[in-house]
């Protein structure tokens, strides 16, 4: 048996980090008729899709930062300035969003990680489900993630 030598090292790589990910996607590919089919098609992009309410003199009252991949919905932020919670904005911003995202690009589901802390009672009143908690993520907290079909 032959022994190769290896160099390890740590530091971050944006390049290499991109052919990582890159290699990493043709191998799901060959893996994974589904993910095949995707590729070449619009599902196949990260597309951004963000939705801003804005105070009148244009400062940030709420607003929800997310993408769309693979005919799904991916929620990563949704925040409400302390002043208007409550009064139905996150509900809005999500509600556009879930729209946005079914009737421009054909997602099917939505999904969100949150925090115990944070919102898992408000996803669940707007419709979903949680599929998953992650103890001690970070330690101490709980991190939850939720789904919904969208229809």
């Amino acid at each position: 048996m032959v022994m190769r030598m290896f160099r390890i090292e740590t530091e971050v790589d944006k390049e290499r980090a991109l052919r990582l990910r890159s290699l990493l996607r043709e191998n799901n590919r060959a893996a994974s008729p589904e993910l095949r089919e995707l590729r070449g098609t619009p599902a196949d992009q990260h597309v951004p899709l963000q939705v801003w309410v804005l105070e009148e003199d244009g400062s940030l009252a709420a607003g929800l930062d997310a993408y769309t991949w693979a005919y799904w919905l991916h929620v990563d932020l949704l925040w409400v300035a302390e002043e208007h919670r409550g009064a139905g904005l996150g509900a809005r911003l999500l509600a556009d969003a879930e729209r946005i995202a079914r009737e421009e690009r054909g997602c099917v589901s939505s999904r969100v990680e949150t925090w115990d802390f944070q919102a898992p009672g408000f996803y669940r009143l707007q419709g979903y489900d949680v599929v998953s908690v992650i103890p001690d993520y970070p330690p101490g907290l709980k991190e939850f993630t939720l789904t919904k079909r969208l229809g």
